[in-house]
């Protein structure tokens, strides 16, 4: 079974899932060779009992359009979540959760997926781009940065914080890192 490189963007109001929430997430879901095959996007409510975090509202008051971008047409997570699930078990696939950071975008999907679904079609696994980078560049973590990567690296794809623009620019960074491999 071929793998579907499931590029995804989280954002919140905060640096971790249960006491913040994920307001929006996106997911665009790549062959190897940079075939985009599906997107998924959605914006949720937030959690009854989450916080907003001080920096990162501060962050968000520098990005309005971004901010607005994912309060509009807002959707119960139960919902959300199951409609994810259901779309990752759909793709034509192996689904491999890539991000940038992977640690901080999986932990929101897979907290959102463990407690709103019961499973994540992931399991327990992501691929994190920058350290897939250190590895393609034979290089340690700390040069192993976006503005350190080959400008080949990149298309000409706006990075908006909007999640699925974001998921979508990520996915294809990442496939040309696969090809340069």
């Amino acid at each position: 079974m071929n793998e579907i490189y499931v590029s995804t963007d989280v954002e919140a109001n905060g640096p971790i899932p249960g006491s913040y929430s994920m307001l929006s997430f996106a997911s665009a879901a790549y062959l190897a060779d940079k075939t985009l095959v599906s997107t998924f996007t959605v914006n949720l409510k937030v959690l009854p009992t989450a916080k907003e975090d001080r920096n990162t509202m501060e962050w968000w008051s520098k990005n309005p359009k971004a901010w607005d971008a994912c309060h509009s047409d807002c959707q119960e997570p139960s919902k959300a979540m199951h409609d994810y699930a259901q779309w990752v078990l759909g793709l034509p696939g192996k689904p491999v959760f890539v991000a940038y950071p992977a640690a901080y975008d999986f932990m929101f999907v897979y907290w959102y997926l463990m407690e709103f679904v019961g499973s994540s079609p992931f399991g327990h696994h992501a691929l994190d781009i920058r350290s897939f980078a250190m590895a393609v560049l034979n290089t340690g973590f700390k040069e192993a940065s976006k503005r350190n990567f080959p400008q080949a690296w990149f298309d000409l794809q706006p990075h908006t914080h909007i999640a699925l623009d974001d998921a979508i620019e990520q996915g294809a960074l990442f496939c040309n890192m696969l090809k340069m491999r």
